[in-house]
């Protein structure tokens, strides 16, 4: 029985080295694949995001701003995606990404009618606004793994 428990043990010691070791990259591609590929195919027209950003830019600027807001957020979620592969630029993509997060969440203030079928019932776009959460958390665990900045004088 003792034999076992040390086999189980070395597996697990093995099993979170290998996680420690491969997170931060693993977060870093998982990050810019959904926002290169998201802001690709909103630049390309094809976003089902387009009605809740229609909605959204309508209660709020205008929509004779929508061209100019919505590609502009889709460049700027290409770019966050393509920051977030150099770990050189995560001081930078960090709080761009909570910027872009604070702006595409505000949707549940701002149209709440799109967002929820009923009190806590989300609607596919509000699934798909509640699943930033996740974002935050893994953008939140690379800037953990930043190194700290030093003082050279």
């Amino acid at each position: 029985m003792k034999k076992q428990t040390i086999k189980i043990t070395s597996l697990d010691l093995k099993l979170i080295e290998f996680f420690k070791r491969t997170f931060v990259p693993v977060a870093r591609f998982s990050i810019f694949l959904i926002f290169f590929w998201f802001g690709l195919i909103k630049l390309l027209g094809l976003s089902p995001a387009s009605p809740l950003a229609e909605a959204l830019t309508a209660r709020t600027v205008g929509m004779q701003y929508f061209d100019l807001l919505f590609y502009g957020l889709a460049l700027v979620e290409c770019v966050i995606g393509i920051l977030f592969i150099f770990p050189k630029f995560t001081r930078i993509v960090i709080p761009l990404l909570l910027f872009h997060m604070v702006l595409v969440c505000s949707p549940i203030l701002l149209v709440p009618e799109m967002v929820w079928q009923q009190f806590a019932v989300p609607t596919l776009e509000g699934q798909y606004i509640i699943k930033n959460a996740v974002v935050i958390a893994v953008a939140i665990g690379i800037a953990a793994s930043a190194k700290p900045l030093t003082h050279r004088g």
